[in-house]
C-alpha cells in the first residue's frame, strides 16, 4: 500500500463530501457564508473524517459509506470551528494556519468569532441529516436499530464536543495559561481538548457500523492512545518543525510559556512516549482480529507526521 496516494485519494473524497454541505455565497449573510467555506475548505490532512470512516468500514465490511457521510462533515466542521477560535486573540492569537491566513486575520475578528459559531451549529444539521437516509427503510426493526445507533452517535459527537469534551479540555488550558501545571493537569487537557474529538472520530463510526460492546471498549482504548500519542507529537513538532513544513508558526507552546510533554520530559523521552502509546494502539488493533491494513498505517502515519 503506498500510504501517501491512499490518503491523498481518501482526503479529496472527503473534500468532496464537505463540498456537498457548503453553503451558497450569496444573500445578506454572504460575508459569513465565505468565512465559513474558507474555514471549512482551507486545507487539513482530514484525520478525524478519515478515522470515522475507516473505523466504519473496519466493522461494517462492506462498500456502503453514506451512512457515515454526515457525521464524517460534522466531525471536520467541529474540528475546524475549535481552529478558528483557538486562533483568535483572546486565546493563542495566531496569523497563520496550514499556510494560509487564519480566519479571523483575513475577515476580522467579530467575523472569526461568527464563522466558529457557524461551524458548530452546522456540525450538528449536517449529523440530523443521517436520519434521512432511513427514510426508504421499510423493516421496523432494522429501522430502529439504525435509529438508535444515530441517536448514540449524536450523544458521543456532542459529549466529546462540548464541556465534558473539547470545550472542558480548552476551558482548563485557559484556566492554566502561562502557570505550571503537572502531568496529570495536562493529561487532562490533552484527553479532552485533543484526545475527545479522535476518540468520538473511532466512537461514531465503529457506533454507526453496529460493533459490540466489547469491541466499543476495545476502540476506545485505541482512541485514548492514539489521542494523547497525537498530541505528544504535536508539542514535538512544535519545537522541531518549521512555519514552513508545520503550515502554522512554530515555538508558540514556548511563547505562550506552555507546560507540554517536552518541557517536562524532553524531546527525546516525548518520542518514546509517542512510540509506545501507538505501539499499545496497534497491538489493541490486531486484537480485534479485522485485518484492517490502512487504519494500522493511518495510526502509524500520525506518529511519524511531520505537520
Amino acid at each position: 500500500m503506498n500510504m501517501a496516494e491512499s490518503m491523498k485519494k481518501r482526503s479529496e473524497d472527503i473534500e468532496q463530501i464537505l463540498r456537498g454541505y457548503l453553503p451558497k455565497e450569496e444573500g445578506q449573510q454572504k460575508e459569513i457564508f465565505t468565512a465559513f467555506n474558507y474555514s471549512l475548505m482551507a486545507g487539513g490532512k482530514r484525520i478525524r473524517p478519515m478515522i470515522m470512516q475507516e473505523t466504519y468500514r473496519m466493522f461494517r465490511k462492506d462498500s456502503s459509506i453514506s451512512f457515515v457521510e454526515p457525521f464524517m462533515a460534522a466531525i471536520e466542521m467541529i474540528h475546524t470551528y475549535s481552529l478558528v477560535h483557538d486562533d483568535l486573540p483572546a486565546m493563542d492569537n495566531d496569523q497563520y494556519r496550514r499556510g494560509k491566513l487564519t480566519t479571523h486575520a483575513k475577515f476580522g475578528h467579530a467575523m472569526g468569532i461568527l464563522a466558529g459559531d457557524a461551524l458548530l451549529n452546522a456540525a450538528f444539521e449536517t449529523a440530523f441529516k443521517s436520519f434521512e437516509l432511513l427514510d426508504d427503510i421499510t423493516d421496523l426493526a432494522k429501522y430502529k436499530e439504525l435509529s438508535s445507533r444515530i441517536h448514540r452517535a449524536l450523544q458521543i459527537l456532542a459529549t466529546n464536543a462540548g464541556v465534558y469534551g473539547m470545550i472542558g479540555g480548552q476551558v482548563v488550558d485557559v484556566q492554566n495559561d502561562g502557570k505550571e501545571i503537572n502531568k496529570e493537569q495536562l493529561d487532562f487537557i490533552y484527553d479532552l481538548k485533543t484526545g475527545a474529538l479522535l476518540r468520538a472520530s473511532f466512537l461514531v463510526g465503529a457506533v454507526l457500523a453496529g460493533a459490540t460492546k466489547e469491541q466499543l471498549d476495545v476502540v476506545e482504548i485505541i482512541a485514548n492512545n492514539v489521542g494523547l500519542a497525537f498530541q505528544i507529537q504535536d508539542d514535538v513538532l512544535d519545537v522541531t518543525s518549521t512555519l514552513e513544513v508545520l503550515g502554522k508558526p512554530i515555538h508558540s507552546d514556548e511563547k505562550n510559556n506552555k507546560t507540554t510533554y517536552v518541557t517536562l520530559y524532553g524531546i527525546d523521552k516525548s518520542k518514546d512516549l509517542v512510540s509506545s502509546l501507538s505501539q499499545k494502539a496497534l497491538e489493541l488493533l490486531s486484537s480485534l482480529q479485522l485485518e484492517d491494513e490502512f487504519m494500522h498505517k493511518l495510526i502509524e502515519f500520525l506518529i511519524t507526521r511531520e505537520k
